[in-house]
């Protein structure tokens, strides 16, 4: 009898940083090892990624990490869970490809190189667990599910998917195999549900194809492309769009080039003709009817992209009248906010905006009914709802039991718990260090709460600093209090405050040295207080106070 122990590191509850950790015996497979993109208020953070102390600790156990997909929300923290512990990194082999540039653009496991390309035909056993694939449809190719097969039973995850009947071969499920995988029997089903609260009916793929080539065909003017550079299947649809209304392809960012060249050598993205895609620097030898840029920006996300080139900060483009900045991608609920400002911008700028989710409701991932299709498909004893918000997640679970699974037998995790077959049910058997890192340049983990803090306060009230020289020993000021202020209030119209807060800091600073106890900390805390609260009362904000105490020998 297999013990088996399931434990979510990242993924639930929020959108993207899918890492999963399924335990069978002493074995330790990874699925997925994910990021995701900060919200608004990490202020300065490039990426997030889930806490992987627990596979640090334990990373002699971990037989291999098992990639269902090239995007970032499942291969984006490869690197930082390689840089601690060198383990085998199986996946298809666009998936091993696109993992090769995450993980090379990491200095600390630039030349790691235990990478396994696997298929929908590859079974691999690991002592008993045998671990095994299936073909699913998303927006990029070669995306595959993962079977864990143990005595208890098959313990399947997903990876993102949806259900597209008119898929192109490279990008179809394999339906066949999933009722293969039903009849052996399903114990657990690790399930996407960032879809799971809509019954609306995806676009297929055929018709997000037509949509975008009679949106470029009908403009005449140059015509910039927003979306995501691991979206493959836009990426195609958009070369073979420009292809037939006679247009040639300017990438204008580093990540797109990448993965772009990666495609087309191992024949996944295909070019109608060599010449289709130019350089940028060449963008003027073309009439404006002639163009698509299509940017995708650092990391994949086009928004910073497209504000840069709506002022003028861009390093190749422009926007400029007789534009169309056609937006192909769905952005995050936490970029919705962003996003509309950045239309604004672009229309400033003299451009059009014309996002494809106007005319189609564009998606990646399963609505409810694909999700229950999948369910029925496979039958499984356990659900676990992954990859969503929790509305998405309970939107699962409902769906779940709307076509027969019991409630007692579909569990919503939360990050960190642990979840154990005992006695022939799933049970809660404890919980692991699990949250979110914070990737700011190359610190890791060192951004935490309390800088995020300090920045918010930086970014809404400014800072006041304050500097002061004292002798300690002949308990007296050398050199009175000067201020200094950014981002707190405009100078000239505010000299009486200024004024009065260093009198207010010189008299502090006096009537402390006046004290039989001298401790640094506790001057400056003084200091601090007194300076908070006048400045609070004065102009009802809170600026970040910094006093620099200076002693004279």
């Amino acid at each position: 009898m297999n013990t088996i122990k399931l434990t979510t590191l990242g993924g639930v509850r929020e959108n993207g940083k899918n890492m999963y950790i399924a335990e069978i015996n002493d074995s330790i497979f990874v699925l997925d090892a994910g990021l995701k993109y900060p919200e608004n208020e990490q202020l300065g953070v490039d990426v997030v990624i889930p806490n992987m102390d627990y596979l640090f600790e334990n990373s002699d156990r971990i037989a291999g990490v098992f990639l269902t997909h090239g995007h970032a929300d499942a291969i984006g923290a490869l690197p930082y869970l390689l840089a601690e512990a060198k383990v085998p990194v199986f996946g298809s082999e666009l998936t091993i490809e696109l993992a090769k540039l995450f993980v090379k653009g990491n200095d600390s496991v630039k030349k790691f190189d235990d990478f396994h390309v696997i298929d929908e035909n590859t079974e691999i056993d690991f002592g008993g667990t045998i671990v095994s694939f299936f073909r699913t449809t998303h927006s990029i190719p070669e995306s595959l599910g993962v079977v864990l097969k143990t005595s208890e039973g098959n313990v399947v995850y997903t990876g993102d998917f949806k259900f597209d009947q008119t898929a192109s071969e490279s990008y179809a499920t394999d339906f066949g195999r999933l009722a293969e995988i039903g009849r052996e029997g399903v114990l657990a089903l690790l399930s996407d549900s960032a879809n799971a609260d809509s019954n609306i009916q995806v676009a297929s793929e055929s018709e997000v194809g037509v949509e975008i080539t009679q949106t470029i065909s009908d403009w005449d003017g140059r015509i910039i492309v927003a979306a995501v550079a691991s979206n493959l299947s836009r990426i195609q649809q958009v070369f073979d769009a420009a292809a037939e209304t006679g247009r040639r392809v300017v990438l204008t960012g580093f990540d797109i080039e990448n993965i772009v060249r990666t495609a087309i050598r191992l024949k996944k993205l295909s070019l109608a003709s060599e010449n289709l895609l130019i350089k940028p620097k060449d963008m003027s030898r073309f009439e404006d009817h002639e163009l698509i840029i299509l940017e995708t920006g650092r990391m994949g996300e086009p928004i910073n992209g497209l504000r840069k080139m709506s002022i003028g900060r861009h390093r190749y483009v422009e926007i400029k009248e007789g534009d169309l900045v056609y937006i192909v991608t769905t952005p995050s609920i936490a970029k919705e906010a962003v996003m509309a400002r950045v239309e604004n911008m672009v229309y400033q700028a003299g451009g059009v905006v014309k996002p494809i989710t106007h005319s189609l409701r564009v998606s990646g991932h399963g609505n409810a009914r694909d999700l229950q299709l999948m369910i029925n498909l496979l039958q499984p004893q356990y659900l676990f709802p992954i990859q969503g918000e929790y509305r998405e997640l309970d939107a699962h679970a409902k769906a779940a039991m709307a076509v027969g699974l019991l409630p007692e037998r579909i569990f919503i995790p939360k990050k960190g718990t642990t979840m154990s077959y005992e006695h022939g049910d799933f049970v809660p058997s404890g919980a692991v260090a699990a949250g979110d890192v914070l990737i700011d340049g190359n610190a890791i983990g060192d951004v935490g709460n309390v800088v995020l803090r300090d920045r918010k306060v930086l970014s809404e009230d400014g800072i006041f600093i304050v500097a002061i020289t004292v002798n300690r020993r002949e308990k007296k000021i050398i050199a009175k209090a000067r201020v200094h202020t950014r981002g707190f209030v405009y100078l000239k119209k505010s000299r009486d405050i200024l004024r009065e807060s260093t009198e207010l800091v010189n008299q502090t600073v006096e009537d402390y040295l006046q004290g039989e106890e001298f401790d640094w900390a506790e001057l400056k805390g003084k200091v601090r207080d007194n300076l908070a609260k006048f400045l609070f009362d004065q102009t009802k904000r809170r600026p970040a106070i910094l006093p620099v105490v200076m002693e004279a020998k």
